[in-house]
């Protein structure tokens, strides 16, 4: 990657935290001297940079996806410090919903990326200073983006109560979070059993991506309930969802995977068929 691609990237994804951070804080500004959503971008990316520079003088990506899912879980608990110990369920419930996520991802990655060895996206990245500092970066910009409306909630110093949407939000997170695990679980007792080609059993029969269905939807299970907290320009914080489907289905995920899919079995038949019948994304009912 050329070195102007990736300040450019660093740029952009320092500018989103940016953006959605400070419209986060819209209308807090004078009862907080630092809105609780701002102090918990500054950390994200504060912690990434440090990571960074462990992670570039030792020319390691061991702890990337680790510290990745563990901010998430500080950015929220930074919220709940800052709040004020004004806390409502609303503020409660979300914040236990993204930790337990956070812990459930951690641990996930944390197995696969040792029972694998190493993570071969790091090859040629981790020797390149402005490439890797960009990775980093842009790990910050999907914590802050992706928790902003949360994050927003829970640091504004108000105790939110249940209402009807919020149980509907947080339903949707709970049956993400579910087809997430099951996915991945799935995913993983058919490699351990020795499988080398692509799985198209329970979820993967009606998905060819459930795991990232899953991502998508507890997200968007959380950004709607926060939804009715939210006023003002702080509403911008609601592109969470949208900005995790952009990042999964055409940025980080699904092309890389549908690319290695193609590579490998682009001319087998029964690949064929199972492309052409299976959804990308939304699973089929029937």
């Amino acid at each position: 990657m050329s070195r102007r691609i990736s300040i450019s990237g660093t740029v952009t994804g320092l500018v989103l935290i940016a953006v959605v951070s400070i419209c986060g804080a819209d209308g807090l500004w004078v009862e907080f001297w630092l809105p609780p959503v701002v102090i918990c971008a500054l950390a994200a990316v504060l912690a990434q940079w440090i990571a960074f520079g462990l992670a570039w003088r030792l020319k390691s990506e061991q702890f990337f996806d680790l510290l990745g899912s563990t901010t998430f879980a500080i950015v929220v608990l930074i919220a709940v410090l800052c709040s004020r110990s004004r806390l409502g369920l609303l503020d409660i419930a979300l914040t236990f919903a993204v930790c337990l996520w956070a812990f459930r991802l951690g641990s996930f990655l944390v197995v696969r990326v040792r029972s694998v060895g190493s993570d071969r996206r790091f090859n040629e990245m981790k020797k390149d200073f402005s490439w890797f500092l960009m990775t980093w970066t842009l790990q910050a910009t999907w914590v802050v983006v992706t928790t902003a409306p949360v994050v927003t909630v829970i640091g504004d110093g108000n105790s939110q109560p249940f209402g009807p949407v919020e149980i509907v939000g947080l339903l949707a997170w709970v049956v993400g979070f579910l087809i997430e695990i099951v996915a991945d679980e799935q995913k993983k007792r058919f490699r351990l059993s020795g499988n080398d080609t692509y799985i198209r059993t329970g979820l993967w029969n009606r998905s060819r991506h459930p795991n990232y269905f899953g991502e998508i939807l507890l997200w968007s299970g959380l950004t709607l309930a926060a939804f009715p907290s939210l006023a003002g320009f702080q509403l911008v914080t609601l592109i969470s969802p949208l900005f995790v489907w952009t990042l999964l289905t055409k940025i980080s995920g699904v092309p890389m995977l549908e690319g290695k899919a193609e590579h490998k079995w682009g001319d087998d038949p029964s690949y064929i068929d199972y492309k052409s019948k299976t959804p990308l994304l939304i699973p089929r009912l029937r």
